[in-house]
């Protein structure tokens, strides 16, 4: 592992343990000693830290974390989602400076298991710890966060498409295209590939078409997709999302601002979520 990617998940885990802190005494407003006490950090390295990772100061980032901030989101969401529908934004949306265009399997590739298929894979280091990451020449098929469970994750991977040949690649150059692409003005568009039923592409695409800092609630989800009374099947649909961040599931929270369930882990949505407010 190069020295970047091993500081890079070092910075991570830091500010997952401060957000951590902050979550569980919200209430307090801890002060920057206290946080950077938690975390074994002077507050001089902690303040430098959070600028480096996030742009903004420790202060405002727990503001962007707070209930308050999450409710004045979910109020003004709807709008910014539907002008993303009427000027037909369909399967493209823009995430930071990064342009993701969406493209469903056919049933017909589904049926086959992935038969001549071949997939390339690696795993990679992100600002939110290491990822597994799966593509294809038509796209990314797969972006999973891992902690201890890498082993699994690849099996998950191998057994949405049996029949496909996998071929162990470097995915460090595609995780730096997807996060460290709004560094470079010449960021190329990232493809995905995606396998799932109609309804839950229309969830996945809703929100590939919001933008960063947006959060949502499950009804809202659901009446942008023109199911009303849908939303424990949109909280199926987010629950069946096997690529992280590309396709935005952690936009999502509950309707009283609090930050619901994430497969990756509650620090870690919260960690995207305050990174994205920042940017």
């Amino acid at each position: 592992m190069k020295d970047y990617d091993i500081e890079s998940l070092r910075h991570y885990e830091i500010v997952k343990q401060a957000i951590e802190f902050i979550r569980d005494n919200s209430a307090l407003q801890p002060s920057l000693s206290q946080v950077a006490q938690a975390v074994h950090l002077s507050e001089y390295h902690l303040q430098r830290l959070f600028v480096q990772w996030a742009g903004i100061s420790p202060k405002r980032f727990m503001q962007s974390l707070t209930k308050q901030r999450a409710l004045e989101s979910l109020k003004h969401s709807s709008s910014l989602l539907e002008t993303a529908h009427d000027v037909g934004l369909s399967g493209t949306g823009r995430l930071h400076d990064l342009m993701v265009n969406c493209e469903a399997m056919t049933p017909g590739e589904i049926q086959n298991l992935g038969d001549k298929l071949t997939i390339e894979y690696g795993v990679a280091s992100t600002p939110f710890g290491m990822a597994l990451i799966a593509w294809t020449t038509r796209g990314i098929c797969y972006l999973q966060f891992i902690d201890d469970n890498q082993y699994q994750k690849e099996l998950a991977l191998k057994q949405q498409w049996p029949l496909a040949s996998y071929v162990a690649a470097d995915a460090q150059k595609v995780a730096n295209q997807i996060f460290l692409s709004e560094q470079s003005s010449k960021s190329k568009p990232v493809n995905l590939l995606v396998k799932g039923t109609n309804f839950q592409i229309k969830v996945w695409e809703a929100l590939i078409n919001s933008q960063a800092g947006e959060l949502f609630s499950y009804a809202q989800i659901a009446n942008k997709i023109g199911s009303p009374k849908a939303s424990r099947a949109v909280g199926t649909a987010l629950a069946s999302n096997t690529i992280g961040f590309l396709i935005p599931c952690h936009r999502v929270i509950r309707a009283d601002g609090d930050v619901g369930q994430f497969r990756w882990g509650t620090d870690r949505k919260l960690a995207i979520q305050g990174w994205e407010a920042a940017k």
